[in-house]
C-alpha cells in the first residue's frame, strides 16, 4: 500500500469516527442556490471565509457550531476524505459544492476567493503539511495545537508563512477566554505580588485505545501533547515568563495495552527566570483541571481551567464572578480580526513554535533523567 493511499484511507477513518452529526438529506438543489447566495451576502458583509480541514470530532462539535456565531468569519468551506460526511455538512451548514474539496485537490483551493483561511484540524503530525500547503494556497492558515511535533516543522511553517505574506495562528482558545485572561492580569500586574507557587494539571482517563492520540507517529506523544500544552500555556501568561530548564518525571503505566507507543502521565518543574519552580502535570489515566498561583499577598485559581466552558476561578477574596463565553467563537474571531486588519495575532506561529520547544525539553528530561536547559 503507498505511503499516500495509506494516509488518504487514515483520514477516512478519523472522519468517521469523528463524526457527531445526524445523517441529513442534501439533495436539495434550492438549497445549493441558497447557500451560494449566503456566501456571497457574508462577503459582502466583509467576513472572511474559513475552510475546516479535517471534519473530526472537534471540527464537528466545537468549531463549526462555534462559526454560526461568529462576527469576522464564517464557515464556507471543508475539506474531507469522507465522502459520506458531505451531505450532513453541506445541508447543516449551507455549503455550496465548488467549496467541498478532498485531500486529493486539496492544492486547489488556491483558485477559490471563497476561502481566506483554512483552519488546520488534523492529528499533530499533519499540521506541517497541510499548513505549509494551504500557505502555497495563498491563504491564511489557523492550526490547531501542538503546532506541530518538532520544532523543525515549526520553522518549516513559519517559513511558508513569512513567504506567502499570510499570517499563522495557532488555535490557542484560552488566549481569548476571560478567565485564563484573569489569570494572566492578576499574574502578570502582581494584583497580589510575586507569585512564589505555579502549580497547574490537566489529566482524564481516555477512552479508545485504537485512537490516533495513542499513536506516537500520529500524535507526537502522549498527554504532554494533548494536555499538557495548556499547562505549558498557563504557567507562561499567567507568570509572563517562559521557563529557561526543566526536570520531568514519567508516571506509572497502569493501563499497559493503552500506553505501548507513549506516557500515560508525567510531572514536570520549570524554572523559571526568576528563580520560581513552577509544576505541572498531564495524565491520560486521572482526573484533574486546575491552574494555580500562590503569591506574596493571596492566591488565585481556575478549576476547572481548561474546559470549553464551565469554567469558574476563586482569588483570596472570593469568586471571579465571570461569564462564560463561546471560546472557539471568542478565538476565531479575534484571529480573522488580525488577520483583516493585517495586525499581529495575538497567538502567532512563533508561540506555537515557542512551546513545541519547551515540549521537546520536557520530553528530553523525562527520558534522560536530566535538568535540560530550554534556550
Amino acid at each position: 500500500m503507498s505511503q499516500q493511499h495509506s494516509r488518504r484511507k487514515f483520514l477516512q477513518q478519523i472522519g468517521l469516527a469523528g463524526l457527531s452529526l445526524p445523517l441529513l438529506s442534501a439533495n436539495n438543489s434550492c438549497n445549493e442556490q441558497q447557500s451560494k447566495q449566503r456566501s456571497v451576502q457574508q462577503k459582502k458583509e466583509g467576513k472572511l471565509g474559513i475552510a475546516l480541514v479535517g471534519l473530526g470530532g472537534y471540527a464537528g462539535g466545537q468549531l463549526a457550531p462555534a462559526l454560526q456565531q461568529t462576527e469576522h468569519c464564517y464557515l464556507a468551506g471543508i475539506v474531507t476524505g469522507t465522502p459520506s460526511k458531505i451531505p450532513v455538512w453541506k445541508e447543516k451548514y449551507n455549503i455550496p459544492d465548488k467549496n467541498i474539496y478532498n485531500y486529493d485537490n486539496y492544492d486547489s483551493i488556491k483558485d477559490n476567493p471563497d476561502i481566506d483561511i483554512i483552519y488546520v484540524v488534523l492529528p499533530n503530525s499533519m499540521h506541517a503539511e497541510y499548513t505549509v500547503r494551504g500557505f502555497a494556497a495563498g491563504k491564511h492558515v489557523i492550526c490547531e495545537k501542538p503546532m506541530a511535533i518538532t520544532v523543525a516543522d515549526c520553522d518549516k511553517m513559519i517559513a511558508a508563512s513569512k513567504k506567502a505574506g499570510k499570517q499563522l495562528a495557532i488555535g490557542y482558545r484560552l488566549q481569548f477566554e476571560p478567565h485564563n485572561l484573569e489569570m494572566m492580569r492578576l499574574g502578570t500586574t502582581k494584583v497580589y505580588g510575586d507569585i512564589k507557587k505555579m502549580t497547574a494539571g490537566f489529566g482524564f482517563t481516555i477512552g479508545d485505545p485504537t485512537q490516533w492520540r495513542l499513536k506516537k507517529d500520529l500524535a507526537g506523544g502522549g498527554p504532554m501533547q494533548d494536555l499538557g500544552i495548556y499547562c505549558v500555556q498557563g504557567i507562561c501568561y499567567t507568570t509572563g515568563m517562559v521557563p529557561i530548564a526543566v526536570t520531568a518525571q514519567e508516571g506509572p503505566k497502569t493501563i499497559a495495552d493503552k500506553f505501548k507507543e507513549v506516557e500515560q502521565s508525567l510531572k514536570w518543574q520549570f524554572e523559571m527566570p526568576n528563580g520560581l519552580i513552577a509544576e505541572g502535570e498531564a495524565s491520560y489515566g486521572s482526573s484533574m483541571n486546575f491552574l494555580r498561583a500562590e503569591a506574596e499577598k493571596g492566591m488565585f485559581e481556575l478549576s476547572p481551567a481548561y474546559n470549553y466552558g464551565g469554567l469558574r476561578g476563586k482569588t483570596s477574596e472570593g469568586p471571579m464572578n465571570i461569564t462564560n463565553i463561546n471560546q472557539q467563537a471568542k478565538q476565531m474571531d479575534g484571529i480573522a480580526l488580525s488577520m483583516m486588519k493585517n495586525q499581529l495575532s495575538i497567538v502567532p506561529g512563533e508561540m506555537g513554535r515557542r512551546d513545541v520547544q519547551v515540549i521537546t525539553a520536557v520530553y528530553e528530561a523525562m527520558t534522560t533523567g536530566k535538568k535540560i536547559k530550554i534556550q
